[in-house]
C-alpha cells in the first residue's frame, strides 16, 4: 500500500460548548465523564468506574497504536506514552504528524489512556501504556510512498505490546488487487499471533457508499470493528462486511487534540477500535495470566447481541468488557478468528523455521563471478513443513470463502439504514470543512491553556 491509507475517522463535529472542564470527580461519582453534549456513554453501560474498582485499569497492558504518531507532551497522556518508532522520518512516535490540528493518533491516544483533564474526557484504559508507531497516512506530513504498516505491526509484536490498535484502512479493489489482504501485511498479523498479540482495526466508514473492502481489517487473524451508537444501533456510516467481527461505541465520541487545551468531538469506526482495544486492555489487566487466544475468546463469547453467526452490521455482537470480566468463560468456546487463522499461522510458522534452520554455504563453494552457492534447501518432506502444509490445506477454504465474501461485499453492498443529514451538529452551528473533506469543529474550553503546539 503506497499512499493510500487513511484513518477512518468519519466525521469530528460538535457544537462549541461554552463550559468549564468537566469535574475529574464526576467520573466516580456515577455520571460518564466528558463534555455535556459529548458523554463517554459507554462507562455508564459497562460500569468503567466499578471494573476499575475490581483492578481492572489496563495495568501490565502495552497497546500498539499505529498511527499518525502521538503528541506526548499532553498532560492528560504523557505519563502512558512510551518511546515508540516513526517509520515515514526520523522521530520516536511521540510527535503526532497529522498536517490539521485535530491530530489523529493524538486523539486514539485520549479515548484509551488519557486521564480526566480538558472537559473532563477520560480514557477506558488509564494505567495502560501506548507504544507510538506513526506511519505515513494520508493527511500526514510524510504522507506517500510507501506507509510501512507490516513493519509497524513485525515492531509493535517485537517490543512487548499485547494490544495492536490500527484505526486505519486502506481500499483493496478486486479489480486491481488480487487478494483482500497484501502479503506481506498478512505476513506481519500472523508473526504478531505467533507472539501472542490481540490485533484490532477499523472497518472503514463507507456505508454510506459502498462498503468498500479495508485492510487491514480485512486481514485473517485481525478483529474488524464496526461502530454503534449510545443504544447500540449500528451507524449508518459504518462498513457492512461478510468478515466484521465486533462492534464498538462510534458515534459522538469526544477525544483530545494534538494542541495541548484542546478536544473534539465525532463519529468513526476510528473511535469504535480505539474503544475497542481499550476494553481489551481492561478485560486482560484482569486476567494478566492468560495469552491473547484466551483472552479473545472470552471478548467473543460475552458480546451483547452475541450471534454463532457474522451479521454484516455487527459482526458476532457488541464488545462489553464488563460482561467479558464478569462472566465464565469455557477454554473451549468458539473462537472464530483464530480458528480461520490457524492453519495459515501454522504453515507460516513451519516455514519460517525451516528458513531459519537453514546451514551455512560450505566453505570455498561460493561459485565463479556472477553466481552464488547457498547450500541445500530445505526438502519439503520436513516433518515441520508437512505438518504446516497440512494444516494450512485444512483451513485453504476459509482463505477462499474470506476473498470470494470480500469482492461479494464490495460489489452487493448491503442497505444501510437512512442518513443523517450531512452537516446536522449537536446546537445547531455549520462545521467546517478541512483540506482532506473531513466535517469537524472544535469543542471549545474557556480555560483552554494555549493555542500553540508543544
Amino acid at each position: 500500500m503506497t499512499g493510500r491509507r487513511h484513518w477512518c475517522m468519519r466525521l469530528v463535529a460538535a457544537a462549541a460548548l461554552g463550559i468549564a472542564a468537566f469535574s475529574a470527580s464526576a467520573v466516580g461519582a456515577g455520571a460518564a465523564p466528558g463534555p455535556d453534549n459529548a458523554r463517554e456513554y459507554w462507562f455508564d453501560n459497562w460500569q468503567i468506574p466499578q471494573l476499575w474498582q475490581q483492578g481492572a485499569r489496563g495495568q501490565g497492558i502495552t497497546i500498539a497504536e499505529i498511527d499518525t504518531g502521538v503528541n506526548a507532551s499532553i498532560p492528560e497522556i504523557a505519563p502512558n506514552v512510551l518511546v515508540g518508532k516513526d517509520f515515514g522520518q526520523a522521530g520516536d512516535g511521540r510527535t503526532d504528524r497529522e498536517i490539521n490540528e485535530f491530530g489523529h493518533g493524538t486523539a486514539m491516544a485520549s479515548i484509551m489512556v488519557a486521564h480526566a483533564g480538558v472537559l473532563g474526557i477520560t480514557g477506558i484504559a488509564p494505567d495502560a501504556k501506548i507504544l507510538p508507531l506513526a506511519v505515513p497516512l494520508t493527511g500526514t506530513s510524510d504522507a506517500g510512498g510507501d506507509d510501512h504498516l507490516a513493519e509497524a505491526i513485525r515492531y509493535a509484536a517485537d517490543h512487548g505490546s499485547k494490544i495492536i490498535s490500527m484505526s486505519l484502512g486502506g481500499t483493496r479493489k478486486p479489480a486491481t488487487d488480487a487478494v483482500p489482504c497484501p502479503d506481506t501485511e498478512q505476513d506481519a498479523v500472523y508473526y504478531a499471533l505467533t507472539k501472542g498479540a490481540i490485533l484490532l482495526a477499523a472497518s472503514g466508514n463507507t456505508g454510506l457508499t459502498g462498503n468498500a473492502v479495508e485492510e487491514p481489517g480485512v486481514c485473517l487473524g485481525v478483529i474488524s470493528v464496526g461502530a454503534v451508537d449510545q443504544n447500540n444501533v449500528a451507524a449508518n456510516f459504518s462498513a457492512r462486511h461478510p468478515y466484521l467481527t465486533i462492534a464498538a461505541p462510534g458515534v459522538n465520541v469526544p477525544s483530545l487534540g494534538r494542541v495541548r487545551g484542546s478536544a473534539y468531538a465525532g463519529d468513526g469506526t476510528s473511535q469504535a477500535t480505539a474503544i475497542a482495544s481499550a476494553a481489551v486492555a481492561i478485560v486482560w489487566s484482569k486476567f494478566p495470566s492468560q495469552t491473547g487466544r484466551q483472552i479473545a475468546t472470552r471478548i467473543l463469547n460475552t458480546l451483547d447481541r452475541h450471534s454463532a453467526t457474522r451479521s454484516p452490521a455487527y459482526g458476532y455482537g457488541i464488545i462489553n468488557p464488563e460482561r467479558a470480566i464478569t462472566t465464565t468463560v469455557s477454554p473451549s468456546a468458539p473462537n472464530p478468528v483464530y480458528a480461520f487463522a490457524a492453519p495459515f499461522v501454522a504453515r507460516y510458522t513451519a516455514f519460517s523455521q525451516s528458513s531459519a534452520a537453514l546451514p551455512p554455504p560450505p566453505a570455498g563453494t561460493s561459485g565463479s563471478a556472477g553466481s552464488v552457492s547457498v547450500g541445500h534447501s530445505p526438502r519439503l518432506s520436513a516433518p515441520r513443513v508437512v505438518e504446516g502444509l497440512a494444516s494450512a490445506l485444512a483451513g485453504l477454504i476459509g482463505l477462499l470463502v474470506l476473498a470470494l465474501v470480500a469482492v461479494v461485499g464490495r460489489r452487493r453492498p448491503l442497505r444501510a439504514p437512512a442518513a443523517v443529514p450531512e452537516g446536522s451538529t449537536p446546537g445547531g452551528l455549520q462545521p467546517s470543512t478541512d483540506d482532506a473533506g473531513l466535517v469537524w469543529h472544535e469543542i471549545i474550553d474557556p480555560q483552554r491553556e494555549s493555542d500553540s503546539f508543544l
